[in-house]
C-alpha cells in the first residue's frame, strides 16, 4: 500500500474550506464578495489619486499606493477562489494552481511586512529629521525601498514555495483550509518536514519580529518627537501624519501574530470551534485588513480625502 501510494503522486488537492458549515459558506460568500468590491473600489481609488493628483507626489503617498496595489493583488490571489469554492461542493485546485496560490499570497504578505518598515522609517525621517528629510527620502531612495520590499518578499516566497511543492505527497489530498495555505499544506507530505518548519520559524522572526520591532523603536524616538513640540496644534498635525500608518501595523501585525502564534488547545471537545478559527482569522487577515486599509488612510488624511473629491 506504502509502494503504490509513492508510485501515485498527488496532482491536485480538495480544499474542505467551510464545507462542515454550510450555513456559514452562504453568508460568507455574500460578505466576502462586497468586501472584494470594497477593497477593489477603495484601493483603485487611492492608486488613482496618489497618481493624478501632483500634491501626492511624495514619499508617503508613493508608499500608500503601493500598499493600495499589494492589497489588491493579495485579495485577487485568493478571494475568486474562495468564492467559487463556497458554491462549488467539491472544491478542488491543481497542483500547479495550489503552488501559484502560495507562491503570490506569501509574496504579498511577507512585502506587505517589509514595506510597512519602510512607511515606518518615512514617518520617522519626516517627523525627526523634517530638514533632512527631502535628502534623506529623494526619490530614488524611496522608489529602491519599494522594489526591495517586493524583492525581499519574492525571493522568501520562492525559497518556502519551492520547498513546499518538492515534497512527496503521497495520497492524501485534502487540505483543511479555505486555500493553500503553506502551513496546511506542509501537513500532507509523507517525510519529514523539520526543515520547512525551521526556515518558516526563521522566516516569521525575520518578517515578523524584525519589522514590528523596527517599527517600535522609530515610533518611540516620533512620539518623543511629538511630545516636545510646545504646540498642542502642532503636536496634533505631527500625530495625525502618522497615526493611519500605525492603526494600519497595529491590525495587520496583530492578526499575524494570532495567526501563527494562537496557543492550541488540547481539549479534543475544542478542535471543532479551534479548527474553524484557524480558517477564519486568516479570512480576517486577507480580507478585512485590506478593505480597512484605504478606509483608514482615506478618514484620516485631509490630503487624500481633498484629492478624491477633486477626482468625483
Amino acid at each position: 500500500m506504502e509502494k503504490a501510494n509513492w508510485s501515485s503522486p498527488v496532482v491536485g488537492f480538495i480544499l474542505l474550506g467551510l464545507s462542515a458549515h454550510p450555513r456559514l459558506e452562504k453568508m460568507f460568500f455574500v460578505l466576502i464578495l462586497l468586501m472584494y468590491l470594497v477593497i477593489l473600489l477603495g484601493n483603485g481609488v487611492l492608486i488613482l489619486v496618489t497618481i493624478l493628483d501632483s500634491h501626492l507626489h511624495t514619499p508617503m503617498y508613493f508608499f500608500l499606493g503601493n500598499l493600495s496595489f499589494l492589497d489588491i493583488c493579495y485579495t485577487t490571489t485568493s478571494v475568486p477562489l474562495l468564492l467559487d469554492g463556497f458554491l462549488t461542493p467539491r472544491k478542488t485546485i491543481s497542483f500547479s494552481g495550489c503552488a501559484m496560490q502560495m507562491f503570490l499570497s506569501f509574496t504579498m504578505g511577507a512585502t506587505e511586512c517589509v514595506l510597512l518598515g519602510m512607511m515606518a522609517f518615512d514617518r520617522y525621517v519626516a517627523i525627526c529629521n523634517p530638514l533632512r528629510y527631502p535628502v534623506v527620502m529623494s526619490k530614488s531612495v524611496y522608489v529602491s525601498m519599494v522594489v526591495s520590499s517586493w524583492t525581499i518578499g519574492g525571493a522568501a516566497s520562492v525559497v518556502h514555495t519551492s520547498l513546499t511543492i518538492q515534497l512527496p505527497f503521497c495520497g492524501n489530498n485534502v487540505i483543511n483550509h479555505l486555500g493553500c495555505e503553506i502551513l496546511a499544506v506542509l501537513k500532507l507530505a509523507c517525510v519529514d518536514i523539520t526543515i520547512n518548519v525551521i526556515s518558516m520559524g526563521v522566516t516569521n522572526v525575520i518578517f515578523l519580529g524584525v519589522p514590528v520591532l523596527f517599527i517600535s523603536v522609530s515610533y518611540i524616538f516620533i512620539i518623543a518627537t511629538i511630545l516636545r513640540i510646545p504646540s498642542t496644534e502642532g503636536r496634533k498635525k505631527a500625530f495625525s501624519t502618522c497615526s493611519a500608518h500605525l492603526t494600519v501595523v497595529v491590525i495587520f501585525y496583530g492578526t499575524l501574530f494570532v495567526m501563527y502564534w494562537k496557543p492550541k488547545s488540547k481539549d479534543p471537545q475544542r478542535a471543532d470551534k479551534e479548527d474553524l478559527s484557524d480558517k477564519l482569522i486568516p479570512l480576517f487577515y486577507g480580507v478585512v485588513t485590506p478593505m480597512l486599509n484605504p478606509i483608514i488612510y482615506s478618514l484620516r488624511n485631509k490630503d487624500v480625502k481633498a484629492a478624491v473629491r477633486n477626482l468625483v
